[in-house]
């Protein structure tokens, strides 16, 4: 199972998220298209916060055990709180269509 947790402030600021597992959706020797899903709005996510909004975090990846953690170093740009808001909409939608057995969005207030 993956589970996502978001970091956000009482304010409702992304303070940062951490990624870890594998969705284990997958059948016998077949690609896990749950997986790959998440992963890859994940890290589109990250490369577009860095890339096209000049993002700067903190980022630590174990592609073995499905590990990311990303912790932001300032307050995010307006057009940065919208790629995060995407993010979460669709990783919630996955969670939604393919089941929490394999895949959950949590929050965490910090």
């Amino acid at each position: 199972m993956t589970t996502i947790l978001i970091r956000k402030t009482s304010d409702g600021e992304y303070r940062g998220f951490t990624c870890m597992g594998h969705a284990g959706y997958a059948k016998g020797n077949q690609p896990d298209i749950l997986c790959a899903g998440i992963s890859a709005l994940v890290t589109n996510t990250i490369n577009s916060l860095e890339e096209l909004a000049g993002e700067k975090m903190n980022l630590v990846t174990n592609e073995e055990t499905g590990f990311i953690k990303c912790d932001f170093k300032s307050s995010l740009q307006e057009k940065s709180t919208f790629l995060l808001d995407s993010m979460v909409f669709g990783l919630k939608t996955l969670s939604k269509d393919y089941g929490t057995k394999y895949l959950q969005v949590k929050f965490e207030e910090v």
